[in-house]
C-alpha cells in the first residue's frame, strides 16, 4: 500500500462523512489524511497494513479508536464523542484522537479489525419495498437467505416499524421504528407477510448477544450520528428475541448449498446490502451464475426473489429479480445508510 493512496482514501472518505451527515468524522478524517501525508502517528501505526486495502482501513482504523472509547479506555476522547454522551468539537476531538494513538498504538497497530463489519439496520427500508412486493405476488410465506449479514440485524425486517404519512407496517410495539424513511409515496403497505426462515452466512459473523458483539457493531458507527446509534442498539435488543441461523462461510458455496434445492410452499428470497464491493468479480459472477442457475429451477409454488442493494448511480440502488420469469428490474433508490428512499414505478 503506497502511503499516498491512503491519504487519498482518508480524504475520500472525509467527504462521504460529510456527505453522510458526520462533521466530526469529516473533520477526523482530514486531520488522518494530514497526519498520513507527513508520515505521522497515523501512518506509524497504519504501515504495517501494507497488504490491506485502503478503503478498508479508513473505517476499520476509526472504529478501532471508538471501541477503546466504548470500552471506557479513552476518556479524554469520550468527552467529544457523542455516542458515550460527549458533545462534539472537532479540533479538541483531534488532539484528544492523538493522544489516545499515542498511549495504545501497540494494540492500535495490531488491533485494528481485520474487516468492516457495520449492520445499517435502516437498509430494511430500502429493502422493504422488495419483500413486500415479492410476498404480494407470491402470496406465499417468506424463506429469508443474507450474504454478508455481519450479525444477521437486516434478518428481523419484518420485527421494525416503518411509518409513514400514508400508513405504516409492522409491529406497533417495536423498539425500532423509522419514521418517514420514504421521498414521495411509500410502497403500499397492506400487505401482510409470514417469514418461516432466517438463515444467513458472514465470512466474520458477529453474535449481537455478546457484549464483544454489541461492542464492535457500535464501534463502527460514526460518534456524532445517535439516531443510527440508537437504532442499532435497539435492533440488537430485537435480534436476541427473535433467533436466526447465521453461518460462517463465504457467499458462494453457502448459497450453491442452500439453492441445491427449493422448498415448495414458500418463497425464497436471497437478498444482501452493500456486500459486492468486498466481492472480486470471479465472485460475483458465480453468484449471479448460481442465483440465475436456481431461478431455472423456480415453480409457482417454489419461486426464487434475488434483492439486493448496491452501489447505484448516485449511492444506492434497489433492484429485484422474481423467478419464474427472471425479470430484473430497479424498484427503488437510496442513500447507502438506507434512508431517502425513493421509489420507482
Amino acid at each position: 500500500m503506497d502511503r499516498l493512496e491512503l491519504v487519498k482514501a482518508f480524504r475520500e472518505q472525509a467527504g462521504w462523512c460529510e456527505r453522510l451527515g458526520s462533521p466530526l468524522y469529516h473533520a477526523i478524517m482530514l486531520r488522518i489524511a494530514g497526519d498520513v501525508d507527513s508520515s505521522g502517528i497515523s501512518w506509524s501505526l497504519l504501515e504495517s497494513h501494507s497488504e490491506d486495502s485502503p478503503r478498508s482501513l479508513t473505517l476499520r482504523f476509526p472504529g478501532a479508536v471508538h471501541r477503546l472509547v466504548l470500552e471506557g479506555r479513552a476518556p479524554g476522547l469520550a468527552r467529544y464523542y457523542p455516542s458515550v454522551g460527549g458533545t462534539a468539537d472537532s479540533q479538541a476531538a483531534w488532539t484528544a484522537f492523538v493522544r489516545v494513538l499515542e498511549e495504545h498504538g501497540d494494540l492500535l497497530r495490531n488491533g485494528v479489525p481485520q474487516t468492516v463489519q457495520t449492520n445499517e439496520v435502516a437498509r430494511c427500508c430500502a429493502l422493504l419495498p422488495g419483500f413486500l412486493e415479492i410476498a404480494r405476488r407470491t402470496a406465499l410465506p417468506l424463506r429469508l437467505l443474507e450474504i454478508g449479514c455481519s450479525a444477521g440485524l437486516n434478518l428481523r425486517w419484518d420485527c421494525y416499524r416503518y411509518e409513514t404519512s400514508r400508513g405504516a407496517w409492522g409491529p406497533p410495539d417495536s423498539p425500532v421504528v423509522f419514521r418517514d424513511p420514504f421521498l414521495g409515496d411509500p410502497p403500499p403497505l397492506g400487505q401482510a407477510v409470514c417469514v418461516t426462515e432466517r438463515t444467513a452466512c458472514d465470512l466474520n459473523p458477529i453474535d449481537p448477544a455478546s457484549e464483544d458483539g454489541r461492542l464492535t457493531l457500535l464501534s463502527f458507527v460514526w460518534p456524532d450520528q445517535m439516531e443510527r446509534f440508537r437504532v442499532l442498539s435497539r435492533a440488537i435488543e430485537v435480534a436476541r428475541t427473535m433467533p436466526a441461523v447465521i453461518r460462517r462461510a463465504n457467499a458462494v458455496d453457502w448459497l450453491e448449498s442452500e439453492l441445491a434445492s427449493l422448498p415448495n410452499g414458500s418463497a425464497t428470497v436471497v437478498f444482501h446490502s452493500i456486500v459486492l464491493p468486498y466481492l472480486d468479480d470471479p465472485a460475483r459472477d458465480q453468484l449471479s451464475r448460481i442465483l440465475n442457475e436456481a431461478g431455472e429451477r423456480a415453480t409457482n409454488d417454489s419461486p426464487l426473489a434475488w434483492l439486493s442493494m448496491e452501489p447505484g448511480e448516485n449511492e444506492a440502488d434497489v433492484h429485484l429479480t422474481l423467478w419464474p420469469g427472471g425479470s430484473r428490474k430497479r424498484i427503488a433508490k437510496a442513500g447507502y445508510h438506507g434512508r431517502n428512499v425513493e421509489c420507482t414505478r
